[in-house]
């Protein structure tokens, strides 16, 4: 079995001496593992193709425990994340991240389309890093089946109150009048900000703005959320975390 598609390289494993397997994340087929024969060598035409984080257009076939990257040209290499090591340690979770919640043999455009604008937006370097990790991280949770009921109050159906809860177990909001006592209010700004990352346009997901203490919130309320279904510790997430105390 042949396939052509297009893909970013969210995952590399250096197998043996010279080979590397490799996770593709494509909107045809979900995820792809692939090897890639003698990678590390100096004279393969793959090298520079199939390093992390190149979006490109592979060949492949299928191998007895894997497909094989038969030949791969680079679209978009993100060299500029390799200048920043703050940038490129979030990019690296949110590539587990979609290793987490994407599936092989199970389309995934919007949640490559996703991550391929977060990147161009941490190579540019013109957008807080807290708007870009808080909008990547809740939208693909919806992308991967865990969109949280944000549209009004889940007991009284009130659309908005000066305060309301965003209620992490549950996944749903509720206003002030009605809040579940274990969880803390928030600003309506957070609430309408958590609205906004789960409903609008992919391509407009990030074009929000919020006061430091607002983001500060939306930051740790996304993050909760996501670790709430999510049952393993995120490494890359720990690093990231540890570079920007």
């Amino acid at each position: 079995m042949k396939l052509t598609t297009k893909g970013l390289i969210i995952r590399q494993q250096t197998i043996g001496e010279s080979d590397t397997l490799v996770t593709l994340l494509t909107g045809d087929y979900g995820l792809v593992r692939a090897f890639v024969r003698r990678a590390k060598s100096i004279k393969s035409q793959n090298l520079s193709a199939t390093s992390l984080f190149v979006y490109g257009e592979f060949s492949l076939y299928r191998g007895r425990d894997a497909y094989v990257i038969d030949s791969a040209e680079p679209i978009e290499i993100f060299f500029e994340l390799r200048s920043d090591i703050e940038r490129l340690s979030l990019a690296q979770y949110f590539a587990q991240l979609a290793y987490f919640l994407s599936a092989e043999e199970q389309p995934a455009p919007d949640t490559l389309r996703l991550l391929l604008n977060a990147l161009h937006l941490l190579c540019k370097g013109e957008k807080d890093c807290k708007i870009i990790k808080a909008a990547c991280e809740m939208r693909m949770l919806c992308l991967g089946g865990f969109m949280p009921d944000v549209l009004a109050c889940a007991d009284c159906g009130a659309y908005e109150d000066e305060r309301m809860v965003f209620d992490i177990d549950e996944g749903c909001i509720y206003c002030d009048s009605c809040k579940n006592e274990s969880a803390a209010a928030v600003p309506m700004s957070v609430i309408t900000a958590i609205r906004y990352i789960c409903l609008a346009d992919l391509k407009k997901v990030f074009s929000f703005n919020l006061s430091d203490e607002n983001l500060a919130t939306l930051s740790d309320l996304c993050e909760k959320y996501m670790y709430s279904h999510i049952d393993s510790k995120l490494t890359t997430l720990e690093f990231y975390k540890s570079l920007i105390k």
